[in-house]
C-alpha cells in the first residue's frame, strides 16, 4: 500500500497569493479546504505536492517553502505525480480523488523567474474532495485505488 504524511496544511484567502501553513484543515465534500481562495465546485479542489519536488527546486537553487507552489497539501513519502487519474486517496479522515497532474504555470511565477523552471506544472496534483473530513500535519495519505486514467490533464 502506498503511504504518505502530510508536512503542511495550506490555504490561502486570495488567488494569487502564497497559501500558509494552518496545521489542520476541514476538507468539505464538492468544495476543497475550508477558508481556501481555490475551493469550490470544480475539479482542483485540493492540490499536492510532494516534498520531493521542493528538493528537486531547491537543488536547482530555488528558495521555496511549504505553499510557495499553492499547494493545500504537502506529502512526504510519496511522489504524488506518478499517481494516476482516478487514483483515489485517504487525507487524513477525507477521501479525495485525482483529476489532473500539472497544470499551466501562470504569467510572472516568481519560482521560475528565480531558477528558469518550476515543477508545479509537471509535478503538482489535484483532486476533487469525495467524503469530507479533518486533515492535519502528521496525518497520513494512503492510496485506496489506483486511477486508470491519463497521467496528465493540464488545462
Amino acid at each position: 500500500m502506498l503511504e504518505g504524511k502530510v508536512l503542511s496544511v495550506n490555504i490561502s484567502e486570495q488567488k494569487g497569493e502564497k497559501k500558509h501553513n494552518i496545521d489542520e484543515a476541514y476538507i468539505k465534500e464538492g468544495y476543497g479546504l475550508e477558508n481556501d481562495a481555490h475551493g469550490g465546485d470544480w475539479h482542483r479542489q485540493v492540490s499536492l505536492l510532494s516534498l520531493s519536488s521542493f528538493e528537486k527546486m531547491r537543488n536547482w537553487g530555488a528558495e521555496v517553502y511549504y505553499g510557495d507552489f499553492a499547494e493545500n497539501l504537502t506529502v512526504d513519502g510519496m511522489d504524488v505525480y506518478v499517481l494516476p487519474v482516478g487514483t483515489r486517496l485517504k487525507a487524513g479522515e477525507a477521501m479525495l480523488e485525482v483529476t489532473q497532474i500539472g497544470k499551466e504555470c501562470h504569467q510572472g511565477c516568481a519560482i521560475r523567474e528565480q531558477v528558469g523552471d518550476c515543477v508545479m506544472p509537471r509535478e503538482g496534483i489535484f483532486a476533487r474532495v469525495l467524503e469530507s473530513g479533518r486533515i492535519k500535519v502528521g496525518d497520513a495519505i494512503v492510496v485506496l485505488e489506483l486511477g486508470s486514467g491519463a497521467r496528465s490533464i493540464p488545462e
